[in-house]
């Protein structure tokens, strides 16, 4: 590449400090120029005009050949997020088009936006042993676990694509009905999956949560979705509310960005999609993708998020200590607030959700 033309998502955090010119060496010739877009207004025409050869999203640009057909030059996708469900890697590696995706970047954050979910909502946890279920264990499921075992909680986990372990100890159905609290953690898959035990089991996660599933739960148990919206089908966790009175906690829902009309004022907490978003996170997102792309340019990266990182003085240590402080680590009620404020007749527009994860001011992570 001579000079390198960029394509990427507004919402990358730090995208001039990590890519510019003095990410190919103080005495390179190339230049890079960096073109900045709302990830939604990503699209085919756009990338036919630009034609630039690195493309860098989020969850909310779908990737595949209706994106890149009309376009020759990319040479490399980055996604700074944990989820490749938006992406078709195989149209990419059929074009030879290299992808980076930024796996385990907010694997901390989406677990304590889950801890502050349940403890805000059932403060009396931080004392008093529960079951936590978590289904799926890759880097945010198993992190929420080490979380749930330090405050000494009991585990049930369920992932069908990894080996039996001590976290991965339950049936989906033993999950589904035993727990007090159920987190979500999946991708979200249309198709059958070939796990460790079976292959020929159908692992798909769209609408794993419908009203089958809803029926093996006890109506106390709590739900959290922090993964990816479809997991649940919207309507029967709305009804399902309806008839139980049931704490759901959405941070991702079926038909975003768009809420539905009925669902929002039956949720205890609902936030849009920031489950992720720290300081640490999104920095730690576009360090990955960053050092991707330094790899495939065959360049030696030159920053570090370190470098970025105001200090950091929420420590877990500490609030285990005075669970009175979880307002001041994180008060999850005003992210819910924030959301509520934009509903208009029951339901909030996809602009005005877009608009709160624009406009979001990044948390901090707890120091673990």
């Amino acid at each position: 590449m001579k000079n390198i033309t960029i394509v990427a998502d507004s919402n990358i955090a730090s995208l001039d400090e990590f890519f510019n010119p003095s990410m190919l060496g103080q005495a390179s010739e190339q230049s890079v120029n960096i073109v900045k877009v709302a990830g939604r207004d990503i699209n085919a025409q756009l990338l036919a005009d630009l034609q630039p050869d690195v493309l860098l999203i989020r969850s909310v640009t779908p990737v595949g050949e209706a994106l890149l057909a009309d376009n020759q030059s990319v040479q490399f996708v980055g996604s700074a997020t944990i989820g490749t469900d938006h992406v078709d890697q195989d149209y990419l590696a059929m074009r030879h088009i290299t992808f980076a995706n930024a796996a385990g970047c907010s694997k901390h954050s989406v677990a304590q936006y889950v801890l502050s979910a349940i403890l805000t909502l059932r403060p009396q946890y931080w004392q008093q042993s529960m079951t936590l279920g978590i289904i799926g264990l890759g880097n945010i499921g198993s992190t929420l676990a080490d979380y749930a075992s330090d405050l000494g909680w009991q585990l049930l986990g369920y992932d069908p694509l990894l080996p039996p372990s001590t976290i991965n100890n339950a049936s989906l159905e033993q999950v589904l009905s035993q727990s007090d609290v159920i987190s979500l953690h999946v991708p979200l898959t249309d198709e059958q999956t070939a796990s460790a035990q079976n292959a020929s089991i159908n692992h798909a996660t769209r609408h794993l949560i419908n009203t089958e599933a809803l029926a093996m739960m006890p109506v106390q148990t709590m739900l959290i979705n922090s993964a990816r919206g479809p997991v649940i089908h919207a309507s029967d966790i709305e009804a399902d509310m309806a008839r139980t009175g049931r704490q759901v906690v959405l941070d991702v829902f079926e038909h975003e960005p768009q809420i539905a009309d009925g669902l929002l004022s039956k949720l205890a907490i609902a936030t849009p999609h920031i489950a992720g978003y720290t300081v640490e996170g999104k920095l730690r997102g576009t360090q990955i993708i960053y050092d991707a792309l330094c790899e495939k340019l065959a360049v030696i990266p030159t920053q570090s998020m370190q470098a970025l990182l105001p200090l950091n003085m929420f420590l877990w240590s500490e609030l285990k200590t005075h669970p009175e402080r979880l307002l001041k680590f994180y008060d999850i009620m005003q992210d819910d607030a924030a959301l509520r404020s934009k509903a208009i007749d029951g339901q909030v527009k996809g602009a005005d959700f877009d608009g709160l994860r624009g406009d979001y001011h990044l948390r901090r992570e707890w120091q673990f």
